[in-house]
């Protein structure tokens, strides 16, 4: 069962900065799909001026990064939490540079669009495999925010799963694109922008993955980074003692 609850102290201050801290993660991480969902429409229908406002808005991504850290850091230097209240603080500070760098991304893929705007542009079966790919990275990172704000263990670890078919649409996509550059010089620049996209893309999962990995150990004070899925399974139905 998710262990959701955060607070529960004498002080009601205390426990809405601690919920506080996870509602503006929840919001970064609200911004964040937003441009992620943008910077995919700009590059599948070469929509320059979209492309640029995902650039442009990846400011406001920075500046909920640097917000958030500093209510955390206060927190810590004034409350100066212990237990469950500091894996919290923790791990919304580790979050927030994984969704940051989910931004990134997004504008890396705005950028691919902006730097080829005026070149030739992927093929609609090439666009089609890309947008599949986008889908399961974008509902992937809904599943992982939801599971850490719910601090639900077994969400998390399910989410983890859906990494397998990202990476596996990730490598046939950087195959494919592999193939063409070496049948066709003339297809180098549409599969160099079809790469860039493919490895932002993965790399949206990768960071969804480790949000997952912040929402486990947050749930069951176990550092799961490096652990394969059956160590990991075997954390999640652990019962704490």
């Amino acid at each position: 069962m998710p262990n959701n609850k955060i607070g529960g102290h004498y002080s009601q201050a205390y426990d809405e900065e601690l919920q506080q801290a996870v509602d503006r993660l929840v919001d970064m991480g609200g911004l964040v799909q937003q441009q992620l969902r943008d910077s995919m429409t700009a590059f599948t229908t070469a929509d320059i001026a979209l492309a640029k406002q995902v650039k442009k808005g990846d400011r406001q991504v920075n500046s909920f990064e640097v917000d958030i850290d500093e209510h955390c850091l206060d927190i810590l230097a004034r409350r100066q939490p212990a237990a469950t209240d500091l894996r919290l603080v923790l791990s919304v500070l580790k979050s927030i540079n994984d969704v940051e760098r989910i931004g990134d991304q997004a504008k890396r893929i705005a950028k691919t669009l902006l730097k080829d705007e005026q070149g030739s542009r992927p093929s609609a079966e090439q666009l089609a495999e890309l947008n599949g790919m986008s889908e399961k990275v974008q509902l992937m990172l809904q599943h992982a925010l939801l599971a850490f704000q719910q601090i639900d263990a077994d969400k998390a670890l399910n989410v983890l799963r859906e990494d397998k078919a990202i990476d596996d649409d990730y490598n046939r996509i950087m195959q494919q694109s592999l193939s063409t550059m070496m049948d066709d010089s003339q297809q180098i620049s549409v599969s160099l922008q079809i790469s860039n996209v493919a490895k932002a893309l993965e790399r949206v999962g990768d960071h969804s993955r480790n949000i997952c990995q912040h929402a486990i150990f947050l749930s069951k004070g176990r550092n799961v980074a490096h652990l394969n899925d059956d160590e990991l399974q075997q954390i999640v139905e652990k019962k704490r003692d």
